[in-house]
């Protein structure tokens, strides 16, 4: 029998669903490939990336084939790099299996695949009863059942996965995970949440104990550091300096011209330029302040061997951090 809060959520969905794209299929690789998008990014921006990264890449041996720089340079803007690395990744893993994995445990396997990205395809492509938990469940459940347990605690990611999974209608478990998803991300919203046109008010703890702004609860763990960040973009008769950035910090794998930090700019023969000054660029973890040079030289400075020389028209085929974005924008030819 299907629970109550369950049949009020597939009646709201039937009328107030989002139609997206990725839900007119159940092949899986499109819905993982939405999933990976939407993971931190809003839809409204997602869709479009979906969109050009389905028309370059129709097929997850496409996607397979495609060097590292090919993927990053179109999921640039996105941020969150490791999540390209991580699909790119899993594309030839795929690829190497020779078919999509149809379970639960298999999609599992996959790279960058967690938790929720697994259950959202699993339910959406083979119809597998595995119910979803992300941000917006967390809150529909919280606020509705009255649960004051952390969503970020150890005991408070059992709770609600014991619950999410026990009120899951097996039959209907696509139709179900999309409609609280839905329901979370335009009905019971963080801010300001419909509580006057919501089908289930009558039997929301949330609502009924004026707890509707405090839950559900978070602790609070993040520790936000500042990094000071001096570029110099290298500029010697129409070439430019570049290196790829390395593993274990953020933007691995983009590119970036000559980066000091926590050290004074050594002496160049040229002129050197300054553009910008303590340019702001927040980041989940840290914030940034950068300051943008630019130095035009006759002859070609000793940098160090990761650097390589480019001609100045060829730096948009590389993947750039949105932060030397910014300071592109900021030359002169």
């Amino acid at each position: 029998m299907i629970h109550p809060f369950a049949s009020a959520l597939l009646r709201w969905y039937a009328q107030h669903g989002r139609d997206l794209p990725w839900r007119h299929t159940t092949d899986p690789y499109p819905i993982w490939l939405s999933e990976v998008i939407l993971q931190q990014t809003r839809i409204e921006q997602g869709r479009d990336y979906w969109h050009r990264f389905m028309e370059q890449y129709p097929t997850v041996e496409h996607l397979a084939d495609a060097s590292e720089d090919e993927v990053l340079r179109l999921w640039q803007g996105l941020g969150y790099y490791s999540r390209a690395r991580n699909l790119h990744t899993a594309a030839k893993q795929i690829k190497e299996l020779g078919s999509f994995p149809t379970t639960l445990h298999g999609i599992k396997m996959l790279k960058g695949v967690g938790d929720y990205t697994a259950a959202a395809i699993a339910s959406f492509a083979f119809g597998e009863a595995a119910a979803v938990v992300d941000g917006n469940v967390y809150r529909v459940l919280s606020r509705h059942f009255g649960i004051g347990t952390p969503i970020n605690s150890t005991e408070g990611k059992k709770e609600f996965a014991t619950l999410a999974q026990e009120l899951l209608p097996e039959s209907q478990a696509a139709a179900y995970n999309q409609a609280i998803m839905d329901f979370g991300a335009t009905q019971c919203t963080p801010k300001s949440p419909a509580c006057d046109r919501c089908p289930i008010a009558d039997t929301c703890q949330a609502l009924h104990t004026h707890a509707v702004d405090t839950l559900p609860v978070k602790l609070k763990k993040l520790t936000i550091k500042t990094r000071h960040l001096q570029y110099i973009y290298i500029r010697v008769n129409g070439e430019i300096a570049i290196r790829r950035r390395p593993a274990g910090d953020i933007w691995q794998g983009l590119w970036e011209p000559l980066l000091i930090e926590n050290a004074p700019i050594p002496p160049f023969d040229g002129t050197l330029t300054l553009l910008r000054q303590k340019v702001k660029h927040v980041l989940t973890h840290r914030v940034l302040y950068a300051d943008f040079y630019l130095l035009e030289a006759t002859a070609k400075p000793t940098l160090p061997p990761e650097f390589i020389w480019i001609p100045e028209s060829d730096l948009d085929r590389y993947a750039l951090p949105r932060l030397i974005e910014i300071l592109t924008q900021s030359l002169t030819p």
